[in-house]
């Protein structure tokens, strides 16, 4: 399987200069890409990769207008092509019906404003030196703090400037799947915005993983920052300044919770040998007003989807019930299902007279319901996104214990 591996890299002034002609120069060529896919499209001309990775790079670098394409790596601007006739097919299969999941608009257009910038080279255009340099083409050997090994060679690496000014190198390598010795146990996992979520296992344990809320705990610096930054003139320099010292903040928050919920996901496969989640409409989900910002910060799609590229790596399975099921209105001990259950209520009793815990008995019926369907489940294998890279934990190889 493939997975990515994420270093801060630590480039010279100089370096970081070219980085960003790079990232504009991508930029720049994404977009005409699309447009020329766009314009080809109405004039009824029928165009392929490779015509349009042609128009917009190789004749390109022959005009007075994209000249400058020529003074940075060639492979980055013709994986930023396909970047674009990727974006540009899952559109159109979308709009015919043939790609799965949510609706997807037209590609965007890239803008110089955007937070994050990145781009992505394949083998020919870096490579690993000694003494821990990468060398990137046209940039040069830039540091790496490598804060643990490569599993295998790189096939490819994605430079990435964050905004808070940060960068950052994501290698993809493949890495061989170690499956962990078998146990009997199994979990039904309800998730939550006052805990991350509650675990029910078929040993009749419970375990609650807690909501850190880590935005919360930001968010009084964050409105203060806002409203500095309101008061600075647009496009000054102590505006920038202030821009910053926020995407600082928003870092640490996405680090804190990446970082919380790789150690719990890991900790959940390693107990478990099956375990069976809801299948949660987030977009539905954040329309609350009243709970949107905690529902987001919670971070509950991620968390799931790390726990299946867990699963995948470490020989466990994850099963998603059906997004209907009601398993927080149904009595997990005589099977009646209540005729509403506002969320305000956390605590009640069946007429049978078995009193619940809202959240525990959820994951409960999410156990039994997992459980009952698995014999007829189509494959247990659990495998993320085609063609997407699973980011890799930060901690060290889990023990069976």
């Amino acid at each position: 399987m493939q997975a990515r591996y994420r270093y801060r890299i630590e480039p010279t002034e100089a370096q970081r200069e070219m980085l960003a002609r790079t990232f504009g120069s991508c930029r720049v060529v994404f977009n005409d890409a699309l447009r020329t896919r766009g314009d080809c499209y109405r004039a009824g001309e029928r165009v392929g990769a490779t015509e349009v990775q042609r128009r917009v790079v190789t004749v390109a670098k022959g005009t007075e207008a994209r000249a400058w394409l020529s003074e940075v790596a060639s492979v980055a601007l013709v994986q930023s092509v396909r970047d674009a006739q990727r974006a540009y097919t899952n559109w159109w299969d979308c709009q015919k019906g043939r790609r799965r999941g949510r609706k997807m608009g037209r590609p965007r257009m890239k803008s110089r404003k955007d937070n994050r910038q990145s781009f992505r080279l394949t083998r020919n255009g870096f490579s690993l030196r000694p003494q821990g340099r990468l060398y990137i083409a046209k940039v040069g050997d830039v540091r790496v703090r490598w804060s643990r090994g490569l599993p295998s060679e790189p096939s490819s690496v994605t430079v990435i400037r964050e905004p808070d000014g940060h960068y950052y190198a994501s290698f993809v390598v493949e890495v061989e799947p170690t499956p962990l010795p078998a146990v009997s146990q199994e979990a039904g996992v309800d998730l939550g915005v006052s805990r991350l979520a509650t675990v029910a296992t078929s040993s009749g344990g419970r375990a609650d993983i807690p909501n850190p809320r880590h935005l919360a705990g930001k968010l009084r610096k964050l409105r203060r920052l806002e409203r500095e930054k309101a008061r600075r003139a647009k496009g000054g320099a102590n505006r920038a300044k202030t821009r910053r010292r926020v995407a600082i903040q928003h870092g640490k928050v996405t680090r804190a919770r990446r970082d919380f919920q790789h150690k719990q996901a890991l900790a959940l496969i390693r107990e478990n040998q099956a375990i069976y989640v809801e299948t949660l409409n987030i977009a539905g989900m954040v329309r609350n007003r009243r709970l949107a910002r905690a529902i987001s910060d919670a971070g509950m799609s991620r968390f799931v989807r790390l726990l299946e590229e867990k699963a995948e790596r470490y020989g466990r399975s994850v099963d998603k019930i059906d997004r209907w099921f009601p398993s927080s209105k149904t009595c997990s001990a005589c099977g009646a299902v209540q005729d509403t259950m506002p969320l305000k209520v956390r605590t009640w009793v069946c007429g049978c007279g078995a009193v619940h815990d809202r959240d525990h008995n959820a994951a409960k019926n999410i156990l039994a319901a997992g459980r009952a369907e698995r014999p007829n489940a189509c494959g247990v294998d659990v495998r993320p996104l085609s063609g997407a890279a699973v980011g890799d934990e930060a901690g060290s190889t889990p023990n069976a214990a």
